[in-house]
């Protein structure tokens, strides 16, 4: 019977934490070949990608759902994530191009395609494992604060301040989409496993707030307490806040062999 709990992971650095959570995400792709995979966009997963491709690993029978996209951009334009995701992963494996989905930012009728994505995810049997990150607010996917706890992939505003933080990739905040297609926090929490991953200090509050604060919609990532399989995944600035920081680190310590990865 597996035993399922949240994991928080403390790791000196974001490549060591990084090669925990790839080693997480093979060992369920030799155990199970047509896995289906939730993934995130953003420079937190960078790392991740690049250790995977380095892992050759086997893609041919993977499916994967991303999180979001940008409405307005299209497949082509180089900020969309289908440009990311093919850029800094799907180019250097060996996944279908039939396998992949990614929301359409262009698409004409935003609720029908929403409501065809969720199909999707449960046609080919849910989500196995759903890779995230986290936003300085707490916001996971692009679910802003006082998102439903329950909501399904829809269409949402973006907040100024995740704008600005999103700025960089674009050269400017007047340049970042206002809007984007997003799977909803109840659809992150269908997933059988939820693996998020945090660097930095400016995380850390986020990080605090989500995992030792109350559950509120305030912080959306505070949701992930309620699911039954969450590992955490951080760098030691973004543990920084945590107030029991030294008992994650001793829980991870003295893990019996079996449970090691």
């Amino acid at each position: 019977m597996d035993i399922f709990d949240m994991e928080i992971i403390i790791q000196p650095t974001a490549e060591a934490a990084t090669s925990i959570a790839a080693r997480i995400i093979a060992c369920l792709l030799r155990e199970k070949p047509n896995a289906v995979l939730g993934l995130a966009t953003g420079s937190t997963p960078l790392l991740l990608y690049r250790e995977l491709i380095a892992m050759k690993l086997d893609w041919r029978k993977v499916t994967t759902f991303n999180l979001d996209e940008y409405v307005g951009l299209d497949a082509a334009h180089p900020q969309s994530y289908h440009s990311f995701m093919w850029e800094n992963l799907f180019w250097h494996v060996n996944i279908p191009a039939k396998n992949v989905n990614i929301p359409n930012g262009m698409t004409k009728n935003i609720p029908a395609c929403c409501e065809s994505y969720e199909r999707k995810i449960l046609a080919v049997g849910g989500i196995d494992l759903q890779v995230l990150g986290i936003g300085t607010d707490g916001h996971i996917g692009f679910n802003e604060q006082t998102s439903s706890l329950a909501s399904r992939t829809r269409i949402k505003t973006l907040t100024p301040r995740t704008r600005k933080d999103n700025a960089r990739f674009f050269g400017s905040e007047a340049k970042v989409p206002h809007h984007v297609i997003t799977m909803g926090i109840g659809t992150i929490l269908d997933a059988r496993h939820c693996l998020l991953l945090a660097f930095g200090k400016q995380k850390a509050r986020a990080i605090a707030e989500a995992v030792e604060g109350p559950v509120t919609s305030m912080n959306p990532a505070s949701v992930l307490q309620l699911h039954p399989k969450v590992t955490v995944c951080l760098a030691a600035g973004a543990a920084s806040k945590l107030k029991l920081r030294d008992y994650y680190r001793w829980v991870f310590d003295q893990k019996p062999d079996w449970q090691k990865i």
